[in-house]
């Protein structure tokens, strides 16, 4: 048994594996609420047998863990996928169809089929089974690790873009709504980056509530 900040990360996955099921798929997501940027989900099979210690909600972990544990995830992984949807698709059909369909296509990519997927709170339609749990990246350890990879992947790509964009500070605020970042859009605009679904039509007040 692996215990994480006082929570049995694995209390799901153990029960899914005593019903018969081998192959269990953890799928997350993120980057719903940036500014701009992609959404990156994850779906990620983990080896049961082989436990990363130290996993937990990505959000709950520092920059340097991620970066320190996504190695051992990727070693440890019996398949995984990370997708993102750019801030085009995103406008195009909102931020949560956008991210169905990420998470789906990340799922659809694994090079070994999954028995069950748990999700992060989303009901997805997808031919094998599918259970919801609600702050899921804080109960599964499968949650979990697919928020780390998704996290590193999406974080890798924002800092790309600060090398084009230097001026918005994406290597510090990944896209979201920081003053850094909402006082160089109001400087200097959009960029292509950007989702203008997300912005348009702000006042400088709204930007200080998306900020906040």
């Amino acid at each position: 048994m692996v215990i994480l900040e006082k929570t049995d990360l694995l209390v799901y996955e153990r029960s899914f594996l005593d019903a018969g099921y081998r192959y269990i798929c953890g799928v997350d997501e993120v980057g719903r609420g940036p500014l701009a940027g992609p959404v990156t989900c994850c779906a990620v099979i983990m080896d049961l047998k082989k436990i990363v210690d130290g996993v937990n909600d990505s959000k709950k972990l520092s920059e340097n863990m991620r970066e320190k544990l996504y190695p051992q995830l990727m070693d440890c992984a019996v398949a995984v996928s990370a997708v993102s949807l750019d801030n085009v698709r995103i406008d195009q059909i909102n931020i949560l169809n956008a991210t169905r369909e990420c998470m789906k296509l990340a799922v659809s990519e694994l090079l070994v089929a999954p028995d069950i997927v748990l999700v992060d709170a989303l009901q997805l339609e997808l031919s094998c089974k599918t259970t919801a749990i609600v702050h899921g990246d804080e109960l599964s350890y499968s949650i979990a690790a697919a928020s780390i990879i998704a996290k590193v992947e999406r974080d890798a790509f924002m800092r790309g873009l600060s090398g084009q964009y230097p001026q918005y500070g994406f290597e510090r605020n990944k896209g979201y709504g920081t003053a850094e970042h909402i006082d160089a859009l109001q400087k200097y605009g959009a960029t292509p980056y950007h989702r203008m679904s997300f912005i348009k039509g702000l006042t400088v007040k709204d930007f200080a509530a998306v900020s906040s």
